[in-house]
């Protein structure tokens, strides 16, 4: 077990700590922004490891804002997480790696468009229930399950969907985490990768909180927008080559 930091690990661990930085501030945007940066570098990255980090965000988020949460209304959406990881591991280890990636890149084109042309959303127990569900499935399978929950959060408050967001992947990572592992995907690797990005997400947490009031959420958009949308088109080419070569 090698903990020494090669320079395409200082990459990863600069991206770990944007992509905090920006969940932190919005509620979504690690798994749309490091994992499919993340993926690139190498695709072990993904999903354990980025769900992991993901959760350690979660739990950070949730010691800190614990009095100000809603856990009734967000409960829906755990429950139904449960089916939706269990599709999701189904999926991961009977589908081949390029139509994974497939998948993964068309999510993140889904998600920039969801992104770019939003409808408005009731919030509720039906769609907390099918936003947890899809959340869980590609979740799973991408480690990008924030999308499918955060748009039933869209005319909610930033900070309340934040922290509710916070704690509704505190419970819902590990279930996903739970079902890959009983599909044999955790191993030693993925524990030494996510160890080696912990850095990432303390540092990133910590500069988050404190700049948080003096930062303007909605400037971080176009960025975000612009990385996830290069990365996706990279990751479906990618699979595409590997569809044409099987």
């Amino acid at each position: 077990m090698s903990f020494s930091y090669t320079a395409l690990d200082l990459l990863a661990l600069l991206i770990v700590m944007s992509g905090i930085i920006l969940q932190t501030w919005v509620g979504i945007g690690f798994g749309l922004l490091a994992a499919p940066l993340l993926y690139l570098i190498d695709p072990a990255y993904v999903p354990v490891p980025a769900l992991i980090l993901g959760f350690s965000l979660s739990l950070l988020l949730v010691l800190n804002q614990r009095k100000l949460l809603c856990w009734r209304r967000v409960f829906p959406a755990i429950v139904a997480r449960f089916p939706g990881c269990w599709c999701g591991a189904i999926l991961l280890v009977t589908a081949p790696p390029y139509m994974l990636s497939i998948l993964f890149g068309g999510v993140l084109l889904m998600a920039v468009l969801i992104s770019l042309y939003t409808c408005k959303i009731s919030l509720n127990p039906i769609t907390l229930s099918i936003g947890g569900f899809f959340s869980g499935l590609i979740g799973t399978v991408t480690s990008v399950g924030g999308p499918p929950i955060a748009l039933v959060y869209q005319s909610v408050d930033r900070v309340t969907a934040r922290n509710e967001l916070a704690a509704f992947f505190l419970i819902g990572t590990p279930i996903s985490i739970l079902f890959l592992a009983l599909q044999g995907r955790v191993d030693m690797s993925s524990l030494v990768l996510s160890l080696k990005m912990l850095p990432g997400v303390l540092v990133g947490f910590g500069f988050a909180r404190l700049c948080d009031n003096r930062i303007s959420v909605s400037s971080t958009k176009p960025v975000l927008l612009i990385i996830s949308s290069v990365s996706a088109v990279m990751i479906l080419y990618k699979g595409m080559s590997g569809w044409w070569v099987a």
